[in-house]
């Protein structure tokens, strides 16, 4: 309990994500989801000219060192999809969710996305909240949709953000 006292609050930094970071980012994903994504499922997501990704990296650690947590994000037709957010489970409580959350929403703002859409399991409550916070609204429910390591089923929340970007009027060409 005293840990709490004399323990240095880590610094990160929310960064681009990089291929280097790649097979950090499925360690997280493997121990936050049943179904853990393989560095090469991140590394051919990254690659896609659509996608794109932040990482909570603590400060003065080399590029595959010290990812605290990833997120990455998907933008086509004005509309953008939260794919995967993770964050390091001995690294929970500090922030880094919201701030990876807000990195990629200022990201997919600035390729055009009004709209932003994620699922998130029922039963977590944590990433409910922040997504809540956030200004996320529940908007339909997809029942049995993931599957936890006993093979019980629980439901995904499909929930929906709408940007309010003003964006100047485009003139029409003479």
């Amino acid at each position: 309990m005293l840990e709490k006292f004399f323990s240095k609050k880590l610094e990160f930094d929310v960064l681009p994500m990089e291929m280097a970071h790649c097979r950090a980012a499925s360690v997280i994903h493997g121990e936050r989801f049943s179904r853990g994504w393989s560095d090469g499922e991140f590394h051919d997501l990254l690659g896609q000219n659509t996608v794109s990704g932040f990482v909570a990296l603590q400060s003065g650690l080399a590029p595959a060192d010290g990812v605290g947590g990833f997120v990455l994000a998907r933008t086509a037709a004005g509309e953008a999809e939260i794919l995967s957010i993770g964050v390091n489970a001995r690294m929970a409580r500090q922030g880094l969710g919201w701030r990876l959350m807000r990195a990629a929403l200022a990201d997919v703002v600035a390729r055009d996305a009004t709209t932003v859409f994620l699922e998130v399991d029922e039963t977590n409550a944590a990433a409910r909240a922040l997504y809540a916070k956030l200004g996320f609204q529940k908007v339909a429910e997809r029942p049995a949709y993931y599957a936890g390591p006993d093979g019980k089923k629980t439901a995904a929340h499909v929930m929906r953000l709408d940007l309010n970007v003003s964006r100047p009027a485009r003139s029409a060409k003479p």
